[in-house]
C-alpha cells in the first residue's frame, strides 16, 4: 500500500500546474549550468533535485573532462528548488535553481563550500556567501576553544571567553542582517526555515526553576513561524519533509487524538499557503508514515487522513483505482483500530461448540489469528504455548483462531504444538473473511483485548505479548494509585 501512495504522489507531480502564473514571465529558454571542480576529472556527474529529504529526482547528466569541466544543459527550464550535483567518490555539492538558470560555478573538492565561486546566479551567490561567512566564524571559534584548553589560566580563559562571545555576536548580527536584507530570496527562506525558534527566558515554575513545559509549548507554537507554505520550491528541498516529520513525530504525543489534531493543523497551513504541490506533499507524507506506523495504535491517523483529505477530494488522485485500493484498506482497518470494541467472530471449538467471547471473564484476551501451514505461525507456536500455560487461570485467556486450511489441518496443528490449554477456534461455516474483517493480511496477527473486550493492542509479535500485558497492568495500577480520593462526606448534625 505504501507503494500505491508513492505512485499516487509521483503521478500528482506529473499533472499540469494548475495555479496561476504571471504572463510577464520570460519565455522558457532552458538551462545551462557550467561547472569547474578542481580535483574531479574523467567521470560523469548527475544533476538532481531533492524530493523530500530522502529522495532525489535526476534531471541531467554531464561528462567531466580531464580538467574538471562539465556542462548541464537542456532546452526546458528545470523545476525550481534545491539541487545537488552528485560527484562519484567525491560526494556532492548543492545549488539553488530558481529563475536564473544560466550560470556557472567553480570550486575545489578539498573544501567545496569555502572555495565555491558563483557567476550569473544571485541566489547561489547569497547561498554560499552566507555559508562561507558562518563557516569562517565557526572555524575561528573552534581555534579559540583549542587555545582555551591549552592555556587554562584565569586571565587567558577570560580573554578567550570574551573573544568567543564576540564571535557569537558577530554570527548573530550577520545572520539577522543577511535575512533582513535578502528576505525575498529563496536562500534566505531556506536558512530561516531551517533555524529553530528563538525561545525567550521562561517564567519560573512552582519549584522556582524555569518552566520547561512553557518552553516546550512556546517552541511548538512557534515552530512554523519562519516556514513559507506558499513556496512550492520547499517540496524540492529536504526541509518540508524534515519539519513535518519532526513536528508530527517528535513534538506530538503519539496517540490518535493528538496526532489527528496536529496533522490537521499542518495541513491547514499548507492549504492556506495555496501551493498545490506543498499541500499534496504534506498530506501524502503524513498519510504514508502512519499506514504501518512504528508506534502501535497510531494507524488511526492514516484512517483519518484518507477520510478527510483523499475521500473528499482535497487530495486529488489521478488514478481512481488507487483511491479505491486505499479506501478498501481503510475500510478493513477502521473497525479494528486500538480503542474499538472487538467484533467477536463466529467460531467453534474442536467439538463444534460455539465460542462466546462475552463469556470470557479474563482481564486480558489474546486473539491469535494464524494459518496452520504458515511458517511464521509454526515458529510462534511454542512461544504461544508458553504464554497459554504460564497464564492459564491467571487473568489471561488465549483464543487461537485458524483462518484457513481444513479442520483436520487445524486440529493437527493444535495437537502438534500442545495448545490444549488455549481456546481453539475455527469457522466451520467458512463465511468469515478474516483478512478483510479483521485486517489479517499476514499471519500470525495478534489482537489484545481488555476485560471489556476493547482492543488495546494489535499487530504485536508473539514474543512481545507478555511484556505488553505486564506494561499495561503497571499503567493501570499507576492510574488507580494516582487517582485522587474523593473527600469524605461531612456528617450531618441534627439539632
Amino acid at each position: 500500500m505504501k507503494k500505491l501512495l508513492l505512485t499516487t504522489l509521483f503521478s500528482l507531480c506529473l499533472l499540469p500546474v494548475i495555479w496561476a502564473q504571471s504572463t510577464t514571465k520570460p519565455l522558457d529558454t532552458g538551462f545551462k549550468i557550467i561547472g569547474h571542480v578542481k580535483g574531479l576529472k574523467d567521470t560523469t556527474c548527475v544533476l538532481a533535485h531533492f524530493f523530500g529529504s530522502t529522495q532525489y529526482i535526476p534531471k541531467d547528466t554531464a561528462r567531466v573532462d580531464g580538467a574538471g569541466n562539465m556542462v548541464f544543459e537542456g532546452t526546458k527550464k528545470l523545476p525550481e528548488g534545491l539541487f545537488i550535483v552528485v560527484m562519484p567518490r567525491k560526494g556532492y555539492l548543492q545549488l539553488l535553481v530558481t529563475d536564473d538558470q544560466q550560470f556557472s560555478f567553480e570550486t575545489d573538492t578539498t573544501n567545496i563550500i569555502a572555495n565555491m565561486k558563483i557567476s550569473g546566479s544571485k541566489e547561489n551567490e547569497l547561498f554560499y556567501a552566507y555559508q562561507q561567512q558562518l563557516s569562517k566564524l565557526s572555524d575561528e571559534a573552534q581555534a579559540l576553544s583549542i587555545q582555551k584548553k591549552m592555556r587554562n589560566d584565569a586571565v587567558s580563559a577570560a580573554m578567550v571567553n570574551k573573544q568567543l562571545s564576540d564571535l557569537q555576536k558577530q554570527a548573530t548580527d550577520y545572520r539577522s542582517q543577511f535575512l533582513k536584507e535578502n528576505s525575498a530570496s529563496f536562500a534566505a527562506k531556506l536558512f530561516k526555515a531551517s533555524a529553530e525558534p528563538d525561545v525567550p527566558p521562561a517564567p519560573k515554575a512552582a519549584n522556582g526553576r524555569p518552566d520547561s513545559v512553557w518552553v516546550f509549548n512556546y517552541f511548538k507554537a512557534h515552530f512554523w513561524d519562519d516556514f513559507d507554505f506558499s513556496d512550492e520550491r520547499f517540496v524540492r528541498s529536504p526541509l518540508l519533509q524534515q519539519k513535518v516529520e519532526r513536528y508530527i513525530k517528535e513534538l506530538t504525543v503519539q496517540v490518535p487524538d493528538s496526532l489527528i489534531k496536529e496533522a490537521d493543523l499542518v495541513v491547514n497551513k499548507a492549504i492556506a499557503g495555496k501551493s498545490t504541490e506543498v499541500k499534496y506533499y504534506t498530506i501524502y507524507y503524513i498519510t504514508s508514515q502512519y499506514e504501518q506506523p512504528k508506534v502501535m495504535g497510531t494507524d488511526g491517523l492514516f484512517v483519518h487522513m484518507f477520510e478527510k483529505y483523499y475521500k473528499t477530494g482535497v487530495m486529488t488522485v489521478s488514478d481512481s483505482s488507487t483511491l479505491k485500493s486505499i479506501g478498501e484498506r481503510v475500510a478493513t482497518m477502521k473497525p479494528n483500530l486500538v480503542g474499538k470494541p472487538f467484533i467477536a467472530p463466529v467460531i467453534s471449538d474442536t467439538l463444534r461448540r460455539p465460542i462466546a467471547f462475552q463469556n470470557l471473564k479474563s482481564d486480558y484476551t489474546v486473539v491469535f489469528f494464524y494459518s496452520p501451514t504458515c511458517g511464521h505461525c509454526r515458529e510462534s507456536a511454542p512461544k504461544l504455548k508458553k504464554l497459554v500455560d504460564d497464564y492459564k487461570g491467571k487473568g489471561i485467556e488465549v483464543v487461537a483462531i485458524a483462518i484457513d486450511q481444513s479442520p483436520e489441518e487445524w486440529k493437527k496443528f493444535v495437537k502438534e504444538f500442545k495448545l490444549g490449554n488455549a481456546i481453539n477456534g475455527y469457522d466451520y461455516t467458512y463465511r468469515t473473511d478474516f483478512r478483510r474483517q479483521y485486517d489479517v493480511w499476514t499471519t500470525p496477527t495478534v489482537y489484545i483485548l481488555d476485560k471489556n473486550k476493547k482492543i488495546i493492542g494489535r499487530k504485536l509479535p508473539t514474543e512481545q505479548i507478555e511484556d505488553f500485558i505486564l506494561f499495561n497492568k503497571r499503567q493501570q495500577a499507576t492510574q488507580v494509585a494516582n487517582k485522587p480520593n474523593p473527600a469524605p462526606a461531612k456528617a450531618s448534625v441534627k439539632k
